[in-house]
């Protein structure tokens, strides 16, 4: 199965979570930063989601959760999982049922992001836990100061680029070179410059 990879504009919309526990808590919080209106929906829900500043509904799921909702996040026992992916699909919504593939139309990947990157790693739903260690070593090798300087320049191009009619084609070399002159220019300590 090969995948569609995708970023969502989520501020304002609503998502429903149905799942109390832990792995709703940490799939809340993203879904907080990206500015979604969440919905919980759970028989239980933890002091973290009780106190997250989502809505939340005591009781178990019911098809009607989804009405009105953008997107959907699965994070119960797989036979609730199974439900909520039925009554989606019924409504053309996509599924992130956590870590419970079948029940899935929609994959999370690891996400690194820095000074406006955002980079997301994904093993089409077949090994997060790979997922997760590939996207603390980008972590780790991302610099942040030199990431805010590439996208500086980027947008600086990109402004000219669009002034000037530069065909998309002869866009991306043009990047590579300024990225290395920036590269090439910035302040390196004494012990590697020598080197």
């Amino acid at each position: 199965m090969t995948l569609f990879p995708a970023f969502l504009k989520l501020d304002g919309r609503r998502v429903v979570v149905v799942g109390g526990g832990r792995v709703a808590a940490a799939k809340i919080r993203a879904l907080l930063d990206a500015g979604a209106d969440v919905t919980v929906v759970a028989p239980e829900v933890s002091d973290q989601i009780a106190n997250a500043g989502v809505v939340y509904v005591r009781r178990p799921f019911e098809a009607r959760d989804l009405d009105g909702a953008w997107l959907v996040v699965a994070a119960a026992p797989p036979a609730v999982n199974r439900r909520v992916a039925e009554a989606a699909e019924e409504r053309r919504l996509f599924v992130n049922a956590v870590d419970d593939p079948p029940n899935a139309s929609l994959y999370l990947g690891g996400v690194v992001r820095r000074s406006g990157l955002t980079v997301a790693i994904s093993t089409d739903g077949r090994a997060p836990a790979l997922a997760g260690l590939l996207r603390q070593a980008l972590d780790a090798l991302l610099p942040a100061e030199q990431v805010e300087r590439w996208l500086a320049e980027a947008d600086r191009l990109r402004a000219e680029w669009r002034r000037a009619g530069v065909p998309m084609p002869d866009r991306r070399p043009q990047l590579l070179d300024a990225l290395v002159r920036l590269h090439d220019s910035r302040p390196r300590p004494a012990d590697e410059s020598r080197a």
